[in-house]
């Protein structure tokens, strides 16, 4: 009777890698559907930050639409009416306008 058990059980091993084959598809799926393109548009996103001048017209990720009349190190002046002008981080600008 245990020799019947102890071969009908080594005949039911599953190899580990096979049953972590599924679990590491899965991650690289995941890997090359979200995580590359999120490396690309932050990327982008950082050229065309860098690449802003002053007379440009920016929107930022609050909504605000304005010029840039300064350029610091790691902020912005942004003017936004006749006299008024705000600071903001580089990292809040969204977009740059067209025109």
């Amino acid at each position: 009777m245990f020799t019947l058990l102890y071969a009908q059980q080594g005949q039911t091993q599953v190899n580990p890698l096979a049953s972590l084959l599924p679990l590491i598809l899965i991650i690289l799926i995941f890997y090359f559907l979200l995580v590359i393109p999120q490396q690309r548009r932050q990327k982008k996103h950082q050229e065309m930050i860098n690449s802003l001048k002053r007379g440009d017209k920016v929107v930022t990720t609050g909504g605000i639409h304005g010029v840039i009349s300064d350029i610091k190190e790691t902020t912005f002046i942004l003017k936004i009416d006749e006299n008024t002008k705000i600071e903001i981080e580089k990292s809040s600008i969204a977009y740059k306008k067209s025109g």
